[in-house]
């Protein structure tokens, strides 16, 4: 008979055909904001849901028990309780690598227009041509170093992109064996190297106990007064008011930045006050062609609970204040060309 599904927003077109062909009844819900999911849980009892922004909370999670599977329509699922959901008994997968190729371009996109000034450069070009051409301050990627914290499948994506603009890539996951990195990756184990040398430090890590507020102003102080902080992955992990700080005070020269503690974006937001910060709408992940992947993914899963399958990508279990680390090492095979290397 199929399972009723619930859909707080819509998902793309073949996500929704292969649910409907599978014999599912697709319920579009009233919203997305919390209160709209609970209010339709409450009404329907839907079997699964596909989830895209909704904080999926213990509140929220109660007012369904006969909820038995929730798919995050993405890689991240900080804003799902899982320990609700054990408790309950539901099942909860994501689409880790949907997104993945579109997030790692989001933080190469900000790396070079960090790298070339972009916000000053649109705000002087037209009345100072000459100033925007010769004064405002510019840099190229070829040569410098980028710091990956996290190298999982957006970071490789990201380091695998900077091998090809000939940049050295160092990484810390401190959760993976070396040889598991990309090849030309230099895998380090003392996350202040990354911080120390680093000309850019580009974060890819999900956020946990161990992750959260780990951008502190102590971290900002020890990375070069030239190099850029960029954030694709979680605001949790930034402590936002050092960060304006640091900006503001030419700690560092400057963050990209896709992912904020408040979103949408407090207006008040003292960062967006700042020539060398450019912050978007977290939309990494929100090409149409991760869109249509994520879309297909989620309703796989969907359909494979409920086909009794073991899912193809359940959302891990881990406990990473216990979880297993690596300290074995890889260095790079070749290095990438210099400034004077043509």
């Amino acid at each position: 008979m199929g399972w009723k599904i619930l859909l707080p927003q819509e998902i793309m077109e073949e996500g929704e055909q292969l649910l409907r062909d599978a014999g599912h009844t697709l319920i579009k819900g009233r919203g997305f904001e919390s209160e709209d999911v609970k209010a339709d849980f409450e009404e329907y009892q839907p079997d699964a849901i596909i989830v895209r922004i909704t904080k999926m909370t213990r509140e929220v999670l109660k007012a369904n028990p006969n909820l038995k599977c929730l798919v995050r329509h993405g890689a991240g699922y900080d804003t799902v309780d899982l320990e609700t959901c054990r408790e309950m008994g539901v099942q909860t997968l994501y689409a880790p690598v949907a997104n993945s190729t579109s997030v790692a371009e989001t933080a190469l996109l900000l790396m070079f227009e960090m790298s070339r000034n972009v916000t000053v450069l649109h705000k002087t070009w037209v009345d100072d041509f000459y100033k925007a051409k010769l004064k405002v301050r510019k840099n190229t990627l070829n040569g410098k170093t980028l710091g990956l914290i996290g190298c999982g499948n957006i970071g490789s994506r990201v380091a695998k992109r900077a091998l090809a603009l000939e940049m050295n890539v160092l990484a810390y996951d401190p959760y993976k064996p070396a040889k598991d990195f990309p090849d030309g990756v230099e895998v380090v184990r003392d996350i202040d190297r990354i911080f120390n040398e680093s000309d850019y430090v580009s974060l890819h890590a999900p956020s946990t106990s161990v992750t959260k507020g780990m951008i502190t102003m102590d971290r900002l102080k020890q990375m070069k007064d030239t190099a850029f902080l960029i954030n694709t992955a979680r605001g949790a992990l930034v402590d936002e008011d050092a960060l304006y700080e640091a900006c503001r005070d030419g700690i560092i020269a400057g963050a990209g930045i896709d992912a904020l503690k408040q979103e949408p974006v407090d207006p008040k937001n003292p960062l967006l006050t700042l020539d060398n910060v450019i912050m978007y709408p977290h939309i990494g992940g929100n090409t149409t062609e991760a869109a249509h992947r994520a879309s297909y993914f989620a309703a796989m899963g969907v359909n494979e609970c409920y086909e009794g399958k073991n899912p193809t990508w359940p959302i891990p279990q881990i406990d990473y204040e216990t979880a297993p680390t690596y300290d074995d090492v890889k260095k790079p095979n070749t290095k990438p060309a210099g400034m004077f290397d043509f």
